[in-house]
């Protein structure tokens, strides 16, 4: 006779939620996944290029049937390359570099598509948003009821589970059942974001020209630094070219429409996207951003960003580390659970990690002993995270030029000294490449 598989209800079909599923089925649970957008992703989504190091690729590649999709669907990041920008003087000087940098870069669409498609469909609730729960407290037989709302229909549907796992993203909001007054914190800066399409001119003279200024596009993640602002390009697969140019900024106010007192107008839409908020952008804004792109940046990066198509405005947002992560039969993972700044490329890994450490805690303690599993869970997640989320928005702060060195003084690129350029590179996040011990059993 068979056992009766203990249940999993994930709230969240992002790459997170999506990562969960695969480690919890591997892990024998069954796997709900709950999730408010009417149906997975279609084409391809503006500005969404992200950075896998060696085990988040490991990870993926043990959930899918072709491990050779994963590498198929990304292109060699070797090299972190920090460079400072002379506008006047038309010409860039490198600051660090690290020829063993050993990412890969993706498609946010891309990755998504690759781990829904290896995920039985029947799992998915689509166009349901999470409503409410009830937890039974019970450590012998813990039980958890979730309330949805059908999109589609207001009907209000109820599932039963054994365990909550909330996949929901930085503004989780079963978090915010269990800390109500938790606030994001504003990084200080927004970030304009593309994506430039040239699959269908691959020798137009936009891209002959950045290629020229940025010779290792396809193998390099290349850092552009000027005063207070740096700016971040490097080639996605099927020939796009991912940017973003972060800009101190004071923080949007979201409830309405009002006019920001720094560069840019802000208009009343927005949404939420991973720990940031997304502003609609207008023409006169689009001219603004790009009269001051050419005063920073060398030429071709300048018209690069002139020439993409629907560029948009995030505003950065993270969150101080939370030390508990866990509520009986209820867990956080990914951005519910860390929301971060993006200047390590932790965010996706975080996520992908996050979930492998979850399913191996289940695996190894069954539903009988669900409490300890995520004890164990926590205990291995939240001093990591912890110290890559500080770590990433002091990386930030200080290319931005909002915190002071230990000398007393601000960066400035121009005139750091090759030591201070150090804290630049990206291999100085903490546990770059550590393998917790629970995944090192293989």
């Amino acid at each position: 006779m068979n056992e009766k598989k203990p249940k999993a209800i994930i709230v969240g079909g992002s790459i997170g939620g999506l990562s969960c599923a695969h480690s919890l089925i591997i892990a024998g649970w069954q796997v709900i996944v709950l999730e408010k957008s009417l149906g997975p992703p279609t084409g391809t989504p503006t500005g969404a290029g992200l950075g896998l190091d060696p085990l988040s690729r490991r990870l993926i590649s043990s959930w899918l049937k072709d491990p050779q999709l994963l590498h198929d669907a990304t292109v060699p990041l070797d090299i972190d390359q920090n460079q400072v920008t002379d506008n006047k003087k038309k010409m860039s000087r490198v600051l660090t570099r690290d020829e063993n940098y050993n990412l890969r870069a993706s498609h946010w669409a891309d990755l998504h598509g690759l781990l829904y498609n290896a995920l039985p469909q029947e799992i998915f609730f689509w166009g349901h948003l999470f409503f409410s729960f009830k937890s039974s407290g019970e450590k012998t037989n813990p039980f958890v009821e979730v309330k949805a709302k059908n999109i589609h229909t207001d009907e209000i549907v109820e599932i039963g589970g054994n365990l909550l796992v909330a996949a929901d993203g930085s503004l989780s909001s079963i978090r915010q059942t269990f800390l109500p007054d938790l606030k994001l914190r504003y990084s200080g800066y927004c970030a304009w974001r593309g994506v430039y399409d040239f699959s269908e001119n691959e020798s137009s003279e936009i891209v002959e020209g950045v290629r020229r200024a940025y010779p290792e596009l396809g193998s390099c993640l290349y850092f552009d630094l000027g005063p207070s602002t740096h700016c971040v390009l490097y080639e996605l697969p099927n020939k796009r070219l991912n940017w973003l140019w972060y800009i101190n900024q004071p923080e949007p106010e979201l409830k309405k429409s009002f006019q920001n007192a720094g560069k840019f107008s802000i208009t009343k839409r927005s949404r939420a996207q991973g720990n940031s908020v997304t502003m609609k952008v207008n023409d006169v804004m689009l001219k603004n951003m790009h009269r001051e792109a050419e005063n920073t940046w060398l030429p071709e990066l300048a018209r690069l960003m002139k020439e993409t198509k629907d560029p948009f405005l995030n505003f950065i947002y993270d969150c101080d580390p939370l030390q508990k992560i866990i509520w009986d039969n209820v867990v956080l993972i990914g951005d519910a659970a860390h929301p971060t700044t993006p200047h390590g490329l932790r965010s996706t890994n975080m996520s992908l990690l996050d979930a492998a450490v979850l399913g191996k805690c289940l695996q190894k303690s069954g539903v009988e002993n669900l409490y300890l599993a995520l004890e164990e869970y926590q205990s291995i997640r939240v001093p990591v995270t912890a110290e890559k989320v500080l770590h990433s928005r002091m990386l930030g702060r200080i290319k931005q030029g909002l915190t002071l060195l230990p000398d007393g003084e601000r960066f400035d690129p121009h005139t750091a000294s090759p030591e201070d350029c150090q804290v630049l590179r990206q291999k100085n996040m903490p546990f770059f490449d550590s393998v917790p011990s629970v995944l090192d059993t293989a």
